[in-house]
């Protein structure tokens, strides 16, 4: 089952690491940088391998059975 979420981007941009952290998939920088590391991110349909990638309204990111869709 999947779980959709939206968040609202404050300001132009997040970097992905904030962002796992901000919604609670990841509880800690360590832990955000290993679920990029493993490929588990996938951003607008491609893989996501950037740590500091700038996640910006619009985007929607899957990551294992979560979607995120920023706005």
């Amino acid at each position: 089952m999947e779980n959709k979420t939206v968040f609202k981007v404050e300001g132009e941009y997040i970097e992905l690491m904030a962002l796992l952290k901000a919604v609670g998939i990841a509880q800690t920088g360590g832990h955000a940088k290993m679920i990029v590391d493993e490929g588990n991110i996938i951003r607008n349909g491609e893989v996501e391998l950037r740590r500091r990638a700038k996640c910006r309204k619009g985007d929607e990111i899957h990551i294992n059975h979560d979607i995120l869709t920023l706005i």
